[in-house]
């Protein structure tokens, strides 16, 4: 194929593609082919003064991390309402038995797999999670403190 053919070609597969654009485009109700730009300044009011109410935000996840038999940054204080979902995950660097007392709720943690609570927090109060582990060791076994307060 000559050189004039391919650049007639190449043209003629342009054409094609200005034509087609030019068609496919949007086009708003004045003939304008632009396409429209919305941006209000003010909420739309869709006849109502209430909005809509929201999924409640999924339970806070609380993360705790052990590493060599203690708690790093110190064992914390967790607190929830009564009636609210609890999630503690406790990862150690080591195989761990943590206990929750109270609830009486026991997990045993790896190092590749952390322990994870996960109830409903339906006694008030003050409760203690413990490291089994580190009270064997001769180390403060406080992992943290669940603080229960009426709903």
């Amino acid at each position: 194929m000559s050189s004039a053919a391919k650049a007639g070609l190449l043209i003629g597969a342009i054409a094609i593609a200005v034509v087609a654009f030019l068609v496919a485009r949007p086009a708003d109700d004045d003939g304008d082919r632009r396409a429209a730009q919305i941006t209000p300044s003010e909420p739309q009011d869709q006849g109502s003064d209430q909005a809509e109410p929201s999924a409640p935000p999924p339970p806070a996840t609380t993360r705790i991390r052990i590493r060599d038999g203690a708690v790093v940054g110190g064992a914390p204080d967790i607190k929830v309402d009564k009636g609210e979902t609890v999630r503690i995950v406790i990862s150690a660097d080591a195989a761990d038995e943590l206990h929750l007392h109270g609830y009486d709720i026991t997990r045993e943690a790896e190092a590749d797999r952390p322990a994870r609570f996960r109830f409903e927090a339906d006694l008030e109060g003050a409760f203690e999670i413990e490291s089994h582990t580190a009270e064997d060791a001769g180390k403060d076994p406080l992992v943290a403190r669940l603080l229960v307060g009426p709903s």
